[in-house]
């Protein structure tokens, strides 16, 4: 039987912000379990990923931080990737959206719909910001689901109830980056017919009898439901530029490019070879397997946008074989929250922990058909008495033992006893089980099943008691060890998936030092020549755990605090008091950061009648290209008074919170410089 060709795919990572263990449990951990299975199996597979680097919220982060967009997107890409190795999740090529073969094919693949018909312009509403001065991407508009009347709802779906959203559509939205109620403008946009591929999709759809239940019930009932067409691009600067006269200043929306990143990263890898033109032997290819790894969110836009986007192409590219889509892991019984800090940071976890144990515990708690729960002390639980108690307690009884009375060569004795036969067949039963299970990504189950081998063996090692037998019939307790041996060999193969590195370490420490693959988990190996014996898993300690714990609950307690902290309300003033105070809106003209001072910003400030220059110590939070032409709230009849030796005129006011946090005071509307404030 010959080889089955696979291209497996994750989610690309959006490129602001650090990796966090939600991430790893819905699209990472899985396919490189799986990838790395299908290798055990010599099966023919490449695994690619690569970083999302296009879009606003990479935009504004970088405005917010003095930087360019590409300074943000090489700083995490270069972050993800060291996350990555720290876990041992290993791609074929680790690609980004913001190189210029990405630019290229993604053009290609948007012309080809255009050539096609499947493109066409439309002037739309779509949510602009007056205050920030910018069209916004539905992503960064919030509010409530007009459907559930849920809160959180994006601009393009609600996480609460899956259905897509007219980008106006939102009851009560906000902007995400300031607040500010938005306005609807229209713009011109070109847009993907979706409509013309329903057909074609519902044919497909309908041989997709390998996917989950769950996610094949939700895509139908929305391709039934009847799709619309959708905006392939976007009024920003930074993405891929679309490669037409009359769309200068529009590039692809996110949406589009981020999947062509597969594609591109391929490309990218065999560029890199003497066969640059191999990945066409597998997109191209309609025996290759293509399965895409990514979190429930991700569920409409790999199964429906991207197969139409592969349907409208000159060249057949594979549609997605299967999209094992899995639901959200929640934390300490909340659901994660990044901007609360209510999050396992990459980073954080492998400056404490091996990465092992992260693999281990995400594979045994997956969330695979429903949310699941990283709780800190169901890891420790689980490493320690697992890992530790089961899995090294074996090893340790075997390496010990084998040492002292068998020099560390354990043989096979000529014919095994019915026990110990039976022993082994139910571990070969074990092997096929656990193969089906990877081949139908049911990750938690093999990581559970497993184990049992562990089981399996201590309990024989128990019942055969070589400590007993070595004094009366040293084959017979030789026989005992070199079970376990097998049960610890076999584990080594089919759990190195879950566990590359510890799995090799114990290979090592058997004797084996040849690469291995699934099918020797079925077959026998006569001796074992102990080598390198080490504890696989040390235990973890509570003070370890605890502190975890109370560093995840600070971000929490940090809000209680905050409001404990609010200063008390000063003593009343009358109102003729409050009217000597000339309140006005300032439009700043200039802005500029004062030389040899750590935290003051020179401003030009217009009040409608004369111009102001004004220092105000706010360089910390806010960079100038943020302020120039911000309407703020100025107090205009306070003494000058010499700051560096130069007069500042006036006072910005701002908000401080109780976390320290500074917040200039902005209009929400376009207000005259010099308004008086009453």
């Amino acid at each position: 039987m010959g080889k089955e060709r696979f291209l497996v795919t994750s989610a690309l990572p959006y490129a602001n912000g650090d990796l966090h263990v939600g991430h790893i449990a819905g699209a990472y951990l899985p396919g490189d379990i799986f990838v790395k299975y299908l290798r055990l199996k010599g099966e023919d597979v490449l695994y690619f990923c690569g970083t999302d680097e296009h879009g606003a919220p990479i935009s504004i982060k970088a405005e917010a931080e003095g930087k360019t967009p590409q300074q943000i997107v090489d700083f995490y890409h270069q972050r993800m990737v060291e996350d990555f190795e720290g876990l041992g999740i290993e791609f074929n090529n680790f690609s980004g959206t913001a190189r210029p073969p990405h630019h290229k094919l993604s053009q290609e693949f948007f012309l080809n719909l255009l050539k096609k018909g499947y493109i066409s312009t439309q002037v739309s509403e779509q949510y602009y910001c007056p205050k920030c001065e910018r069209f916004l991407a539905d992503r960064y508009v919030e509010g409530v689901c007009p459907h559930c009347g849920k809160s959180g709802a994006r601009g393009d779906q609600c996480d609460a109830c899956g259905k897509l959203m007219d980008s106006t559509g939102l009851v009560q939205p906000e902007c995400k980056i300031c607040g500010t109620t938005p306005e609807v403008r229209s713009t011109t946009h070109w847009m993907l017919d979706l409509p013309a591929f329903v057909p074609r999709l519902k044919e497909w759809l309908s041989s997709k009898s390998n996917w989950k239940e769950n996610i094949m019930k939700f895509i139908m009932g929305l391709v039934d439901e009847g799709l619309k067409k959708r905006a392939v691009t976007r009024d920003i600067d930074w993405g891929v530029p679309v490669p037409l006269e009359d769309a200068e200043g529009k590039v692809l929306y996110v949406w589009f490019d981020a999947p062509i990143g597969y594609v591109s990263s391929s490309v990218e890898y065999f560029g890199k070879t003497d066969n640059p033109d191999g990945w066409r032997d597998y997109w191209l290819n309609p025996q290759t397997k293509l399965v895409h790894f990514i979190g429930k969110d991700n569920n409409i836009f790999h199964a429906i946008f991207w197969p139409a986007m592969l349907m409208g192409q000159d060249d057949n590219y594979v549609l997605p074989h299967d999209i094992p889509a899995n639901e959200f892991l929640n934390l300490e019984g909340d659901k994660l929250s990044t901007s609360k800090n209510w999050a396992i940071w990459i980073k954080d976890f492998l400056a404490e922990f091996d990465g092992e144990l992260l693999r281990y515990y995400v594979a045994r708690i997956a969330p695979e058909h429903k949310d699941s729960d990283f709780v800190w002390k169901d890891f420790q639980a689980k490493v320690n008495g697992e890992l530790a108690n089961i899995l090294g307690n074996l090893a340790n009884r075997v390496f010990s033992f084998g040492n002292k009375f068998f020099e560390g060569q354990i043989c096979k004795s000529s014919e095994l006893d019915d026990k110990a036969t039976s022993v082994l067949q139910e571990a070969y039963a074990l092997v096929g089980e656990m193969d089906e299970n990877y081949q139908n990504y049911k990750v938690k189950r093999n990581a559970e099943l497993g184990m049992n081998l562990a089981r399996l063996g201590n309990k024989y090692f128990d019942e055969t008691a070589p400590w007993k037998s070595v004094k009366t019939d040293k084959a017979q307790a030789e026989q005992s060890l070199y079970v376990c041996c097998e049960l610890l060999r076999i584990f080594s193969v089919v759990y190195s998936p879950i566990l590359p590195r510890a799995c090799k370490r114990l290979a090592n420490m058997l004797g084996i030092e040849s690469e291995v693959t699934w099918q020797h988990a079925g077959s026998s190996q006569d001796k074992y020549v102990f080598s390198g014996v080490e504890p696989l898993f040390p235990k973890i300690e509570d003070d370890k755990i605890q502190a975890q714990i109370d560093k995840l609950k600070k971000s929490c307690q940090q809000e209680v605090e905050n409001a404990d902290n609010i200063p008390a309300i000063k003593k009343a003033i009358s109102f003729d008091k409050f009217q000597e105070m000339d309140l006005r809106m300032g439009k700043i003209l200039e802005c500029e950061v004062v030389p040899k001072s750590k935290k003051l910003l020179k401003l030009t400030i217009d009040l409608g009648t004369e111009k102001r220059q004004i220092f105000s110590g706010i360089s910390k939070y806010y960079v100038p290209s943020q302020l120039l032409g911000k309407s703020v709230v100025i107090l205009a009849n306070l003494e000058a008074r010499k700051i560096m030796g130069m007069d500042s005129q006036g006072m910005i006011l701002a908000v401080e919170g109780a976390d320290g946090n500074l917040s200039l005071l902005f209009a929400d509307k376009n207000i005259s410089a010099g308004s008086i404030i009453s």
